[in-house]
């Protein structure tokens, strides 16, 4: 078992392969959180308690513990420890005390699925064994059930966090954390990613010092200003030396991370669900259940801790067909056309695509009700028949006979108020009663939280899909959520709506992609404004941002990088100038750029010329010989592009047998000295044959000096090279 209770000094010791996370049941059944990080082989570590001035003790007699200076596993407010708690919650008395202690434990091989929430599974054979740490607050009659799993072989550990009401009176939880974690000492830097919409992902490496971090989102989405991911890394950590502690929430809606450090340089560590305008009313035999949050340590650098990540959400989170899978090259329809589409023109556009190597083309916005501009029609999910006489099945048919595959989009959550819809169902929308409400995009929300809004929206898009010739779906959303009100739930519960409208949203994907599971789905909000574990539970990719400029993809793409897996970036090529920058950049760093994504188009390649046409087909001939390793390699960031002149990665297959690297320089400067990028990820005894170099090297030249790279004397070009074993043939 990969974890251990020592009844002699009552320790919980929980083990991956190289990990160590270590509790113990601590004097009046305090459970004090230890230890966390490299593999250890002991199973109780000693507390450190000193007298301070001006703490809480349990006793007068005993001036040494207190709740405040002991790290604790999942820390409430209010009683005796003054940081930052875990949870709040106000009882039937009007009191906002809480103080969990334990009471039981449970440990079983395997992992169960969370109700109603998106979370990791095990494999049949997976080394995967679960911990359930019950702590009640006996005077309210409250039971917190902490659950760890252990995923060994992957170097994981999840944990979520249960309430559930065993008294008689209704209990409001007012924060409900998805996990809390208390580190000693402070010789830290904190890792996280922000943005906005078309620059998402941003890194950020900012020092800790005393006092309180937070990183948040009240948008009712997980947003573009500040992803659900944070790691904890050394001061001296790089990307392959130095502890790193990673966090990764599996949720899609508003959520919270907190890092403190006290007046004593301890670091307490809380993500969940943000508190902000939630409460949930938790009545008598209830129960509430958070999001689970995923934890990844390492010993060995920052692209350890992504790639341990990368791994476990590929083959342990996403649950679709086509997670560990090459995808089919695309071309979407909207920067080719906008609105402004045919029947004609739409098939136009698939024959020449067809021509290039291209192999499904996406049907964006503007096909359905009387959908010519972003102000109406939302909603109305049946074909716009003036546009497509022949319908999506007749479309998606002669696409089809064409040589390719069909892709459709949707905003499912949306409704326009120039709709039918919104005519015959006004108080479907998130609203306010007496309040107008903020529109954007001239567009409203539907109210997920209500089930009729949820069955109606899986029987509209279903009715679509039920075809069979529907290969592909854009699940689009292009406002965030305000004025939000549910006309079904009376006043006490309208704090729970937020999370109500992510629990529909879950329900519908959750219905959707079970029903059609030959289709592969891709989220998309505004961009990358929803690029989270929860929706990628449901589909293998997400659209990265609607800024598809090749160099402003560089950065945006490298932060996603550091938590996400590579295939699930989604990211095309467009035309230049570029409609979001106006940068001009060559076919040859446009499809590099995007290539070790899920790659595809976004413009009209009938206007190109034959030299740009040849350039892609060469493209698109590349990818399909390369993607089988970009779907399952390993990812390692070797130059970031974050304030430097240039940007390299590469990919190796799992087997370090082959390995792609990817070299950007972004500008270039005369007489510039010598360049070798040293590589990451290969065997430094083995021989590998750089195809573009027609030369081989030894794995340790390429990792210890390094591939020599050139010197451009322009602007955004870019390199590419093919590594082969010599033992395969190389």
């Amino acid at each position: 078992m990969a974890i251990i209770y020592d009844k002699g000094v009552r320790s919980f010791h929980l083990k991956t392969k190289n990990t160590s996370y270590i509790m113990k049941i601590y004097r009046e059944e305090y459970l004090a959180h230890l230890y966390y990080g490299k593999r250890l082989e002991v199973n109780d570590i000693g507390l450190r308690f000193e007298e301070r001035a001006h703490i809480m003790n349990d006793t007068p007699e005993d001036r040494v513990f207190s709740p405040e200076t002991m790290p604790q596993e999942y820390p409430a407010f209010g009683a005796g420890d003054l940081k930052e708690p875990a949870y709040r919650i106000r009882d039937a008395r009007g009191n906002y005390i809480s103080d969990g202690r334990y009471v039981s434990h449970y440990i079983y091989h395997g992992k169960k699925g969370l109700e109603g929430l998106p979370s990791t599974f095990a494999g049949e054979k997976d080394a995967v064994d679960t911990l359930e740490i019950i702590l009640e607050d006996s005077l309210i009659g409250l039971a917190i059930v902490l659950t760890y799993t252990v995923f060994e072989d992957y170097d994981i550990i999840t944990r979520n966090t249960k309430f559930m009401n065993m008294g008689k009176e209704t209990i409001r939880i007012l924060k409900a954390a998805s996990v809390s974690v208390d580190i000693t000492g402070h010789e830290f830097e904190l890792i996280h990613l922000t943005g906005s919409w078309a620059r998402e992902c941003r890194f950020n490496r900012v020092p800790l010092n005393t006092g309180r971090i937070e990183l948040d989102s009240a948008r009712g989405v997980s947003s573009s200003q500040h992803n659900p991911f944070f790691a904890l890394a050394g001061k001296n950590a790089t990307e392959d030396y130095g502890d790193v502690y990673g966090f990764s929430l599996v949720y899609s809606g508003n959520h919270l991370s907190q890092i403190e450090v006290d007046q004593y340089e301890q670091v307490r560590l809380i993500m969940g669900i943000s508190p902000v305008n939630f409460e949930w009313k938790l009545e008598s035999g209830a129960c509430f259940q958070t999001p689970e949050c995923v934890m990844a340590y390492s010993s060995e650098g920052i692209g350890k801790m992504s790639r341990l990540f990368h791994r476990v959400f590929r083959e342990r989170l996403c649950k679709s067909k086509f997670a560990n899978s090459p995808r089919p090259i695309l071309i979407n329809s909207w920067e080719a056309c906008y609105f402004d589409f045919t029947q004609d023109s739409l098939l136009e556009l698939a024959r020449e695509s067809r021509k290039l190597g291209i192999e499904l083309l996406v049907l964006d916005d503007g096909w359905f009700g009387r959908r010519n501009s972003a102000d109406s029609s939302l909603g109305d999910w049946y074909p716009n028949t003036d546009k497509l006489p022949e319908g999506i099945t007749g479309l998606a048919e002669r696409v089809n006979e064409i040589g390719m595959q069909f892709g459709l989009w949707f905003e499912p959550e949306m409704v326009s108020p120039n709709s039918d819809l919104f005519r015959a169902h006004p108080d479907w929308r998130l609203h306010v009663p007496g309040r107008p409400g903020h529109q954007s995009r001239g567009q409203f929300v539907l109210d997920l939280s209500r089930q009729d809004v949820c069955d109606w929206l899986v029987d509209a898009v279903g009715r679509i899909l039920e075809c069979g010739k529907v290969s592909y779906v854009k699940w689009d959303m292009n406002r965030q959520l305000s004025e939000v009100g549910s006309a079904v739930f009376p006043a006490d519960q309208q704090g729970e709506i937020y999370h109500r409208y992510v629990l529909g949203l879950y329900q519908c994907m959750e219905r959707l992609t079970a029903a059609f599971p030959d289709v592969l789905f891709e989220g998309c909000e505004g961009g990358g404004g929803r690029f989270d574990p929860g929706i990628l539970h449901y589909m293998p990719q997400i659209w990265a941002s609607d800024d598809t400029d090749a160099i402003e993809r560089l950065s945006i793409q490298y932060g996603y990088s550091f938590v996400y897996p590579w295939s699930c970036i989604s990211s095309h090529y467009s035309v230049s100038p570029n409609h979001q920058v106006g940068r001009v950049t060559s076919p040859e760093t446009r499809a590099y750029a995007a290539m070790t994504g899920a790659f595809g188009y976004e413009l009209d390649v009938c206007t190109l010329s034959e030299e740009e046409k040849e350039e892609i087909k060469n493209s698109n001939r590349i990818y399909r010989e390369d993607r089988e390793l970009l779907a399952k390699g390993d990812f390692y960031r070797l130059l970031s592009p974050e304030g430097h002149e240039k940007a390299a990665w590469m990919i190796v297959s799992p087997g370090k047998k082959e390995a792609i690297v990817y070299y950007f320089r972004i500008l270039a400067h005369a007489n510039q000295p010598f360049t070798w990028l040293k590589l990451q990820g290969i065997e430094d005894t083995e021989e590998y044959y750089v195809k573009e170099l027609r030369r081989t090297y030894t794995g340790a030249e390429l990792t210890c000096i390094g591939l020599p790279v050139s010197n451009f004397s322009k602007d955004f070009q870019t390199e590419v090279f093919h590594l082969v074993r010599r033992d395969l043939g190389g």
